[in-house]
C-alpha cells in the first residue's frame, strides 16, 4: 500500500472536491478526481479509488457526484458526504451559470467554437489517460482484461444497451471477485 495522508476533515473534503470540480471544466472529471484524490492529496490508494469509482458508476446519477458522496462518506460519514457534495457542486454551478450568461452573448463568434473544440479534445485525452492508467492496475489480471474487453465489444460492436449489460456483467464480475475464505487480499483465487 502506498504512503497515504491522514484522513481529510470536512473542510479538506469541501476544498478537495471543489478543486476536482474546478480542474475538470470541459470533461475528464474522473481523471482529475483520481489525480487529486490519489496522486496529489494521497487520501486513497489507486485500488480504493477504483473501488469507489466502481460503486459510483453502479448507482444512478452522475458518476462524479456519486464519487464525491462516496469519498466524503468513506472518511467522515454523512456530514463528510455533504461537505464533499457541496464542494463538487456549489462553485462549479455558480461559475457555470455565469459562463452560460456570457456564452449566450458571444456564441456566434467563430473563435468561441474553436476554443470549445479544443477543450473537448483535451477532455477526451484526459479520459483516455485514465483508461490507460486503470489498465496498468489490472494488466496482470487476465479475467479483468477479458471482462473489460467483453464489455467494450458488447457496447461498441454489438451495441448492447448499457442497462442490460450492467445487469449481466455486474453480477458476473462481482461473483468472480467476491472475497472467499483463504483468498489473498480478499480477491477470489480461481
Amino acid at each position: 500500500m502506498t504512503n497515504l495522508s491522514p484522513p481529510p476533515n470536512h473542510r479538506q473534503l469541501l476544498i478537495g472536491m471543489a478543486q476536482v470540480a474546478l480542474s475538470s471544466f470541459g470533461g475528464g472529471l474522473s481523471a482529475w478526481s483520481q489525480r487529486i484524490v490519489v496522486d496529489q492529496r494521497r487520501w486513497m490508494s489507486d485500488e480504493q479509488f477504483l473501488t469507489g469509482l466502481t460503486v459510483a458508476r453502479l448507482f444512478p446519477g452522475p458518476n462524479q457526484i456519486n464519487m464525491a458522496v462516496y469519498i466524503g462518506a468513506y472518511f467522515q460519514g454523512l456530514t463528510g458526504a455533504m461537505a464533499a457534495l457541496a464542494g463538487i457542486l456549489l462553485t462549479p454551478f455558480s461559475l457555470l451559470m455565469a459562463l452560460g450568461l456570457i456564452y449566450f452573448q458571444v456564441h456566434q463568434i467563430p473563435a468561441v467554437d474553436r476554443v470549445l473544440a479544443g477543450v473537448v479534445a483535451a477532455a477526451a485525452g484526459m479520459a483516455l489517460s485514465m483508461g490507460f492508467r486503470i489498465l496498468g492496475s489490472y494488466w496482470r489480471d487476465p479475467i479483468a482484461l477479458a471482462l473489460a474487453a467483453a464489455t467494450f465489444v458488447a457496447l461498441v460492436v454489438v451495441q448492447v444497451r448499457l442497462i442490460p449489460l450492467v445487469l449481466v456483467a455486474g453480477p458476473v464480475a462481482m461473483a468472480w471477485y467476491w472475497p472467499r475464505p483463504g483468498s489473498p487480499g480478499g480477491v477470489a483465487s480461481k
